[in-house]
């Protein structure tokens, strides 16, 4: 009886072992390339006014993911006040904003493709 008992145990253990293994592999998600992650991480947008005076962009886009904001129009600070130089209203572009110090602002931003 006791042999019995270890033997059910011991497929029971493996059993779960095996099981429990495969479940965790299907639900742990690879970990994006570098390249990818990048990508991932921006917005589409389109600029809608350069304020270099202000140090703002007008920017109409879709949902900021890693804000948890939906699509909208808003004024953004810039990280980076040389953009404002490359930027012209009606470009398409792909970009990142976070907050920072109580702004969002935009800490990368480059021509959609």
């Amino acid at each position: 009886m006791l042999n019995t008992r270890i033997a059910i145990t011991s497929v029971i253990a493996a059993f779960v072992f095996a099981f429990g293994s495969a479940a965790h592999a299907q639900s742990t998600p690879a970990a994006p390339t570098p390249a990818a992650s990048a990508s991932a991480d921006l917005s589409d947008g389109e600029i809608r006014k350069v304020d270099k005076e202000g140090k703002k962009l007008t920017i109409k886009h879709g949902p900021l993911k890693n804000l948890d904001m939906p699509g909208m129009t808003m004024v953004f600070s810039v990280s980076d006040e040389a953009v404002l130089d490359k930027l012209q209203a009606g470009e398409k572009v792909r970009f990142r904003a976070e907050k920072l110090n109580d702004a969002i602002t935009v800490t990368r931003i480059e021509a959609a493709r």
